[in-house]
Order: C-alpha cells, then sequence, then structure tokens
C-alpha cells in the first residue's frame, strides 16, 4: 500500500495501491511513514509519489458509504494528514505522476513544491461535479496555497488542469516527462534538504498558522450539520 525508501537526504513515500484513495489503512501508513522521516537524523527531505496513472483520487468514497457513522472522524484523519505534512520538519516535494483528483489533489496543495507528468493525468478538485462542499479545512488548504481566481475557477468549476495549465496556473512548479517525474522531485527535494528541518517546520506553521487551525477545527460547515 505504501512503501518508503531513502535515497541519500531524500526518502521517497511510494503510494502503491491502485487510485491510492484515502482508506483509514492508508491513512494510518502514511503517518507511520511521516514518523520514521522525522525522527531520521541529519539532513532530510521528503518526495511522495503514486503508482502508474494515478497519484491519488483522494476520499475512500466506498468505505465511506460503508461506514457512514465514522465520517466525521475519518475526515479528521484526512486532515491530520495535510497538518502533518504542512509540519514536517522536513522539505516536501510531490512528484505527481497522474490523477491527483479532490482530496488527493489537495494533498498535493500539502506539499512545499510539487513536479507533475506532462503527458498525461489532471489535478482536479471535483467536488462541485460531485454534490459535494469542502470542508472548512480543506477551503483553508486551497485558499492559502492557491492564488485567489485559480482557487475559484478551480473550486466552482471543477476544471480539469493539464500539467501545463496547473503550471501556468501555479499549482504546480514544474512539469516533466514520465521518466523524469520522480527524478526530477527527488532533485528537487535534494536541493532543499540541506535547509534545517525545525526551522522551515517553524516558518510554515507560523506562514499557515490559520490553516492549521481550521484543519483541527470542526470539519463540517453548518450547512452541513
Amino acid at each position: 500500500m505504501i512503501d518508503l525508501q531513502r535515497d541519500g537526504a531524500v526518502f521517497v513515500l511510494r503510494f502503491d495501491h491502485g487510485e491510492n484513495r484515502f482508506h483509514p489503512d492508508f491513512l494510518a501508513a502514511a503517518q507511520s511513514a511521516l514518523d520514521e522521516v522525522e525522527k531520521a537524523e541529519g539532513p532530510r527531505a521528503l518526495v511522495t509519489v503514486g503508482t502508474g496513472k494515478f497519484y491519488s483520487n483522494g476520499l475512500d468514497l466506498d468505505w465511506l458509504g460503508a461506514n457512514r457513522e465514522k465520517f466525521e472522524e475519518y475526515l479528521r484523519s484526512v486532515h491530520a494528514l495535510y497538518a502533518r505534512l504542512i509540519e514536517l520538519p522536513a522539505p516536501t516535494v510531490a512528484a505527481v505522476n497522474g490523477h491527483a483528483f479532490a482530496a488527493g489533489g489537495m494533498l498535493v496543495l500539502a506539499h512545499d513544491a510539487a513536479v507533475m507528468r506532462d503527458d498525461r493525468g489532471y489535478f482536479c478538485l471535483p467536488e462541485v461535479d460531485l454534490g459535494m462542499s469542502f470542508t472548512p479545512g480543506m477551503n483553508a488548504l486551497i485558499q492559502a496555497r492557491l492564488a485567489p481566481p485559480v482557487a475559484h475557477e478551480a473550486m466552482i468549476t471543477g476544471r480539469r488542469y493539464t500539467s501545463g495549465q496547473a503550471l501556468d496556473a501555479g499549482i504546480v512548479g514544474q512539469a516533466a516527462a514520465e521518466a523524469d517525474v520522480l527524478p526530477a522531485a527527488v532533485e528537487r527535494a535534494a536541493s532543499l534538504a540541506g535547509k534545517d528541518g525545525s526551522v522551515v517546520a517553524s516558518i510554515r506553521k507560523y506562514l499557515y498558522r490559520d490553516l492549521l487551525a481550521a484543519l483541527r477545527g470542526p470539519v463540517l460547515t453548518p450547512a452541513a450539520e
């Protein structure tokens, strides 16, 4: 489901479970891997990457449908993963190898930087087309990481962004061929690994103080309660 390897100063966290939806086991495994990254000594950075044509398709709607009574608890665990990345004492880079949809797209936004495959895959926040609203924490994450016009278009229209469009919109910082996505992300992460992780985390905590508060606040909007 999840595999963590270290390449010099760079940890590579690979998601390898089909569409890489956020099943509770996936979320727990991701948190466990981040524990290992956080405990590591010396210069370090993190790259996350999916497998095949999916980076992540976000929430596990099948699991949610069968466990409706755990809805709020589940959303809190999703928020906790975003917050964990933002507070991780190491630079982070998403290697977007394929589709990054909904909560999976938001996972990309929780990283410091992102490299996206240039020939296949979309970044998309399709909640409007699924009849779903964004949680307060998700709203805060998107607004903190995207320019207002981009956030508006992505959330209101559910636009599917190709890598070139995502690059132009500032959603990702680099596009690369399929074979080069992970190497480019590792190279970017390695260039940042020497930065003091505790300082990086401290800067993020203050820069995204309101976002972190939203991620730890109520998971439902008043209209959804």
